[in-house]
């Protein structure tokens, strides 16, 4: 399976998102950057339109850590949700996910703006923090860069964030597509195995009664199955009956307690903590969403 960086490095090099980039770098005169979940660097340096503040900070060491706090900031926001965080200099990064499934493989990054006009206060500030931490900057160079960021009024860029919040989804959609490519590229022996599973998901499967139905050894499934999909057989079971909990859920008259067992789950209890471990939320909670 496809890991995150890999499915955002194949979507950076796609024709739809360096449309996007360009046009969003014409319209915003912002940088952008469509990064990986794990990666730990400065994801606007070096892009078009860099705050030339962030790119001379980007330079000391110490002010570069302080920098690569707010990345971990970023994306230790809350789950789904965009997240925009200010810098010690008073400048706001925004960060937006790009989800395959639940899972979060990658980030569209903006910001480095203003969302009040710089004041010699404000620089006076972050000049003494930069002394505090013993950096030795030229002053006049870096005032030239703090004054020369960009502003925007708050609500102008809360409204940019919006679309790229759609573009994101789009992203995530196109990053669904190209797992699917890759699954129909799977041995035979997973294809058979994932239909009998989606078959009888409802049903008591066992690991021992998959390999017998494929007429293979238990350690050869399990080994063959984990490197197809990245998941355990248990694992797999257990979110394939929990995307069809997902779509009975949406029927207001069905009890909670009937979609687990019509999922195949041996009791409500067991139902509830599969389906919080994977979609995060409770099935009561899930379904209360679908009402907002």
């Amino acid at each position: 399976m496809l890991k995150g960086a890999e499915i955002v490095q194949q979507l950076s090099k796609s024709q739809i998102f360096r449309d996007y980039e360009t046009a969003f770098n014409q319209a915003t005169h912002l940088p952008l950057a469509f990064r990986p979940h794990e990666l730990w660097q400065h994801a606007l340096h070096g892009k078009k339109h860099e705050n030339p503040f962030c790119a001379l900070m980007a330079k000391s060491s110490r002010s570069c850590a302080a920098c690569l706090q707010i990345q971990q900031e970023l994306i230790e926001g809350e789950p789904g949700k965009s997240t925009s965080v200010m810098c010690f200099a008073g400048l706001c990064d925004t960060a937006i996910p790009v989800n395959v499934g639940s899972n979060v493989v990658g980030f569209l990054q903006t910001g480095q703006v203003a969302l009040r006009k710089p004041t010699d206060a404000g620089f006076t500030k972050v000049a003494q923090q930069l002394i505090a931490w013993g950096i030795k900057v030229d002053l006049s160079e870096l005032q030239d860069a703090y004054f020369h960021s960009k502003v925007l009024p708050k609500e102008q860029y809360e409204a940019m964030v919006r679309l790229l919040e759609i573009f994101a989804k789009h992203l995530s959609v196109m990053a669904n597509q190209i797992l699917v490519e890759q699954q129909n590229e799977e041995p035979p022996l997973i294809t058979r195995a994932k239909h009998f599973i989606g078959d009888h998901q409802a049903e008591s499967l066992s690991l021992e009664q998959m390999a017998k139905t494929l007429n293979v050894s238990t350690f050869y499934f399990c080994k063959m199955f984990k490197k197809a999909t990245g998941l355990t057989f248990t694992d797999y079971l257990a979110r394939t009956r929990i995307e069809r909990a997902k779509n009975l859920l949406l029927n207001p008259n069905v009890r909670v307690s009937e979609v687990a067992y019509d999922c195949g789950f041996i009791s409500l209890t067991h139902f509830n903590r599969i389906f919080k471990r994977i979609v995060g939320k409770s099935p009561t909670v899930y379904r209360r969403t679908l009402r907002t």
